[in-house]
């Protein structure tokens, strides 16, 4: 088990692959709603479904707008399961708020030091709690 000090900005649980990435997304212009799909096409992860998943990256990146396409991602189950962030970003906040709070579907978010989560190695499949000022995680079998 792993447990990490965090910043907790939507407080939950999830479980699903962990997706570990090093380099930020903008969920405007580079993810599709719809179809949970990562459609920047620089990113390293382009084409990747997101739905389900533990997202784990650095930051976000990107407009304000890319809370609205966050939030319609979660009402429509095309979402991560829940996303770490290694820094602070309001953005992706309130896309998360804003859907627990209209369509009551959480996607916990958390701020914490992703680089821990290099061990389990992307693709892992995870349980996360996201409380009290900490996140756990336990690897599934």
């Amino acid at each position: 088990m792993i447990v990490l000090s965090a910043q907790i900005v939507l407080a939950g649980e999830a479980e699903g692959a962990l997706a570990l990435w090093r380099a930020p997304l903008s969920f405007w212009g580079g993810f599709d709603a719809r179809t949970g799909r990562v459609t920047d096409r620089t990113h390293p992860a382009f084409g990747d479904a997101l739905a389900g998943r533990i997202l784990a990256m650095p930051s976000g990146r990107g407009s304000g707008s890319a809370s609205s396409v966050l939030a319609e991602a979660i009402r429509l189950g095309s979402a991560p399961a829940a996303i770490l962030l290694g820094a602070p970003d309001p953005i992706i906040g309130i896309g998360a708020i804003v859907a627990a709070r209209l369509y009551n579907k959480v996607c916990p978010v958390a701020v914490c030091a992703i680089e821990e989560l290099a061990t389990l190695g992307s693709g892992a499949r995870i349980r996360l709690n996201a409380s009290d000022g900490c996140v756990t995680i336990a690897l599934l079998a």
